[in-house]
């Protein structure tokens, strides 16, 4: 047992150089990996009580699972939801955007943003009151409409919609107004308006509010097809009869609608490596899908409005990362980024541990035939007969090295090269010894 231990002090000690080597490669990858993602982000949302709103707490709520923080920030709907993602040191990196508004911005603006893809529909609703007739558009001009609130994603739709109808925002009739949401139902409720535009998924409060109302009735939008072909980023929807309120048969009847879909959309801000945590949060969240969305349809990459992020280009065609699909999400993000620098690591450690087999054997022989070179200067010596005449101090420096050589001590499977070795170091001694002896009796014999 001393024996075995003292080979392997004698092996750590032969190649301890590797330890720097491997360290400072080692250090090197923690150097240069990409920083883990942040736990955290802000979402821009929707006023408070609306279905971006709702949407955005589910999210929270599946996120936090996985220990991630979204923030959720209530602002005034989809153009305010852009104009933060576009503001200098926003504090959004993450919004939810009516799709259709993309059609605002420039050019630059629309290449600084990118799209997480659609998350669900949000159908436009009309609702009127029963003791009018709405057949079409031109029956609006009559009522007393709201349009939705100024800058609203709902607003968008309806002047789309009207635009449709070559009706500009010069030709409104006095009695439209600027005025959505919550305030417009309860206006519509309360009899002060006469119609109104809507923009949210059935299941809303909003909508489900409205639907239960006997004194409303939905709008049927039956030119829907020739809505679409004018209007790029809206589909039509089949809305059943029943569908939104059985207990009240809203609608009455079958009818048909259009829909934009509720997009996640992301800045230069945001950190890619959340990309896939995010869309698979929504899929969760969207697991049993909607009155409209049947399960699984959503996240989906189309309909397109901004560019598709390269992350969720990759989601949607391969699902989660491998990591991510057994690991939380901490562990498996950090565990992609060494590993993708361990494997230029390993390129370097592969030849450099084959190194240490030939290098440990090189140390060990250097260490016993270093001193092979002495042996062989008096070898050369002799054979030239160039020795000095006084052998004395020649044969006490080699026996000085023998009692050097015998404190060398290497592995036990070396020590056949360094018994050699002293066999090697006694026979030159002894030759110069027998030399010494010779030279004596030459000089005791007077000749």
């Amino acid at each position: 047992m001393p024996r075995l231990l003292n080979d392997l002090k004698i092996i750590i000690f032969t190649n301890a150089w590797i330890l720097p080597v491997l360290g400072g490669l080692i250090g090197a990858v923690f150097l240069f990996v990409a920083p883990p993602p942040p736990m955290s982000a802000s979402l821009a949302t929707g006023p408070a009580g609306s279905g971006y709103a709702a949407f955005g707490e589910q999210l929270q709520v599946e996120l936090a699972k996985q220990g991630f923080d979204l923030q959720l920030v209530n602002t005034s709907g989809s153009r305010d939801n852009l104009q933060r993602l576009l503001k200098e040191d926003s504090d959004v990196s993450l919004a939810m955007v009516q799709s259709g508004l993309e059609r605002q911005l420039d050019v630059p603006q629309r290449e600084r943003l990118q799209s997480l893809g659609a998350i669900y529909q949000e159908p436009l609703w009309l609702f009127y009151r029963s003791q009018h007739e709405v057949q079409g558009i031109a029956d609006l001009r009559k009522l007393r409409v709201g349009l939705g609130s100024a800058n609203s994603g709902t607003e968008e739709v309806t002047r789309a919609i009207l635009q449709a109808n070559q009706i500009a925002p010069a030709d409104y009739s006095a009695s439209w107004q600027a005025i959505g949401g919550k305030s417009a139902a309860d206006n519509l409720l309360a009899g002060d308006l006469d119609a109104a535009f809507f923009v949210a998924p059935p299941d809303s409060p909003l909508i489900q509010r409205l639907a239960a109302s006997p004194q409303l009735q939905l709008a049927n939008f039956r030119r829907a097809a020739a809505y679409e072909a004018r209007i790029p980023f809206l589909r039509h929807v089949k809305v059943g009869e029943g569908l939104l309120s059985l207990a009240h048969n809203s609608p009455h009847q079958d009818i048909t609608t259009l829909s934009p879909v509720a997009t996640l959309v992301i800045n230069e801000e945001f950190n890619p490596a959340l990309v896939a945590l995010i869309l698979q949060a929504a899929r969760d969240v969207m697991h049993d899908g909607t009155l409209l969305d049947p399960p699984g349809a959503y996240p989906s990459a189309e309909p397109t409005t901004f560019a598709l992020s390269s992350d969720a280009a990759h989601y949607y065609q391969k699902g989660l990362p491998l990591l991510q699909r057994y690991l939380p999400f901490r562990i498996a993000s950090l565990a992609d980024r060494y590993i993708i620098l361990l494997i230029p690591l390993l390129v370097v450690l592969i030849p450099l541990f084959k190194a240490v087999g030939p290098l440990y054997r090189w140390r060990i022989r250097a260490r016993i035939y270093r001193w092979y070179k002495h042996l062989r200067e008096i070898d050369q010596q002799l054979n030239a007969g160039t020795l000095p005449a006084q052998l004395d101090a020649e044969i006490v420096r080699l026996e000085g090295l023998e009692d050097e050589l015998a404190k060398v001590d290497v592995p036990l499977s070396y020590s056949s090269e360094l018994y050699e070795l002293h066999v090697h170091l006694r026979y030159v001694i002894e030759r110069l010894k027998a030399l010494q002896q010779k030279q004596r009796q030459v000089a005791g014999s007077g000749i």
